[in-house]
């Protein structure tokens, strides 16, 4: 009996900390993943009020990883702990980065939203392109005339 008491006391922890660890291999997502959810997200970005749609599909002690939607122009906003990395899937549009950020609010912990971004520089962005916007760097998307642009986010987190 008290074998088992003593295996059940160190059993337990063990077990429990499994469930909430990130998988220790590699993480896949193929193309097909992509397909139908660019679907579904376009169809919500069509219908939101901020022309967005996101899902977030991977979300590790480290970073995190989105799938966004664009039907419109996006806010201005700023990441005080984390880093941002662009893959533009498809469509086109404009990433306004730098400079400061006038009149934003707080919207969550070391996250700041709307305002303007004033002094900042333009990049055209375009199918197939990467970016990196390091951490307290605004940022805002522009469509500039296009229809819709969908990019997968990397959040590096813990600067």
């Amino acid at each position: 009996m008290k074998h088992l008491l003593l295996l059940a006391l160190f059993a337990f922890p063990l077990g429990a900390l499994g469930t909430d660890d990130p998988p220790a291999g590699p993480q896949r997502w193929d193309s097909s993943y992509f397909s139908g959810l660019q679907r579904t997200l376009s169809a919500a970005a069509a219908s939101d009020p901020h022309h967005a749609a996101s899902v977030k599909f991977g979300d590790f002690p480290n970073d995190a990883i989105y799938e966004i939607v664009r039907t419109g122009d996006g806010a201005p906003e700023l990441h005080e702990t984390e880093a941002d990395i662009y893959y533009i899937q498809s469509g086109s549009g404009t990433l306004l980065v730098g400079g400061s950020l006038v009149g934003a609010s707080t919207v969550a912990p070391h996250e700041l939203r709307n305002g303007t971004i004033q002094n900042g520089a333009r990049f055209k962005l375009a199918a197939g392109d990467v970016l990196r916007i390091p951490a307290n760097q605004p940022h805002q998307v522009f469509l500039d005339g296009a229809r819709e642009i969908t990019y997968l986010v990397v959040k590096s987190k813990g600067y």
